[in-house]
């Protein structure tokens, strides 16, 4: 395992950290037994960056880690999240203090807080309300390291970067999505930690696709494809994969090790076949949500990108489970389907289409490559 600087903070964390959203599962239960003998495999095969949060996995994600780590604690670094955005810090204050009992830790290495975006920073979190409170628990030592997480645009993330209150980031990149090679930069020259969520799409890039695998002489798999290009870049200190099989972490944990992440070679390839595809992704959609909102509930850019996965890189597997999931939203408790089943024909989106992409039309497409 090759270990980075974690910023400034003294910190030498593992290249590829462990990400705990997806420990496996049934009836809506982590399979403990089985979720220790894999995090444990981890930290043997020298994983020492585990992230979590207070409710992935149903909210057990944090109590299974801290089982998983009895005994080990000094030999890795633990990140976890605060989602409170309110602005009672007694509240905020609550959360953290859960996570260090679920944990079962005396302080906690990396603390994000989570999802934060500039508005919400503004209005309730920033000095005077929750931020102090976050401070004054890094005075005590029960936050060794301040830090947050976001999926704001990356022009907000740089305003949070600049208030100077946090040592690290966390924030999305992979092969698809690179919006944020700006911020990691910005982040980098300003000597902060900068972790990576979404190293292999958030899924998206663990089934097998040709088109992926061929980016490169040797034809690697995805995963491990995916895990090299996100540690070919020069600013990212740590890139999370959330694994669920003992396997899956050997894998990773190779393709991490090597010692050139990618090739200038393989990088140019990569480049290339990454432009040509996009190309072709423009003619379904760009993504720019000029068309949103839908009056009756179809995320339409959703739809398309799920329609991309099958018919531009060749995932259809995953992007049948994207659009089933489209179809089994809800909102308050209530089923409010967005998949593509749900278009009526109305046509009111298309007027806003800078692409003119007939959208009602490609709609019963995406609904008839994707429903089966």
């Amino acid at each position: 395992m090759r270990y980075r600087e974690y910023g400034e903070t003294g910190a030498k964390v593992s290249a590829l950290g462990f990400g705990c959203m997806r420990f496996p599962m049934e009836d809506e239960k982590v399979k403990k037994e089985e979720t220790i003998k894999i995090l444990r495999r981890a930290i043997d095969l020298g994983i020492n960056y585990f992230d979590s949060a207070v409710m992935y996995c149903k909210n057990q994600s944090e109590t299974v880690l801290g089982e998983a780590l009895e005994g080990r604690r000094a030999e890795v670094y633990v990140s976890t999240k605060n989602h409170y955005k309110g602005d009672d810090p007694k509240e905020w204050r609550k959360y953290l203090d859960q996570s260090l009992d679920r944990l079962g830790v005396e302080y906690i290495d990396f603390y994000h807080l989570h999802d934060l975006r500039l508005k919400q920073y503004k209005e309730h979190l920033l000095p005077g309300g929750c931020i102090d409170e976050a401070l004054e628990a890094k005075k005590d030592g029960l936050i060794k390291h301040l830090c947050f997480s976001s999926h704001d645009d990356p022009t907000n993330i740089k305003k949070l970067i600049d208030t100077g209150l946090f040592e690290g980031i966390l924030v999305q990149y992979n092969i698809f999505d690179r919006v944020n090679e700006d911020v990691i930069s910005y982040a980098t020259e300003r000597k902060m930690g900068v972790s990576i969520m979404g190293t292999v799409g958030g899924g998206r890039l663990i089934p097998l696709s040709e088109k992926i695998e061929g980016m490169t002489p040797d034809r690697e798999s995805t995963p491990t494809l995916a895990i090299r290009f996100v540690l070919s870049n020069p600013g990212v200190t740590v890139a999370l994969s959330g694994m669920n099989t003992a396997e899956m972490v050997e894998e990773n944990v190779a393709a991490a090790s090597r010692e050139a992440p990618l090739s200038e070679e393989e990088k140019s390839q990569i480049a290339d076949v990454i432009d040509q595809t996009k190309k072709l992704e423009g003619l379904y959609c760009t993504g720019c949500d000029y068309c949103m909102p839908c009056p009756f509930g179809v995320d339409i850019p959703a739809n398309f990108t799920a329609f991309n996965l099958a018919k531009v890189w060749g995932l259809e597997s995953q992007a049948k489970i994207q659009y089933k999931a489209l179809g089994d939203r809800k909102e308050e408790g209530e089923p409010a389907p967005a998949w593509a089943a749900a278009c009526t024909g109305c046509k009111k989106c298309e007027s806003k289409c800078p692409q003119n992409i007939p959208i009602a039309e490609k709609m019963k497409e995406v609904e008839e490559a994707l429903s089966g």
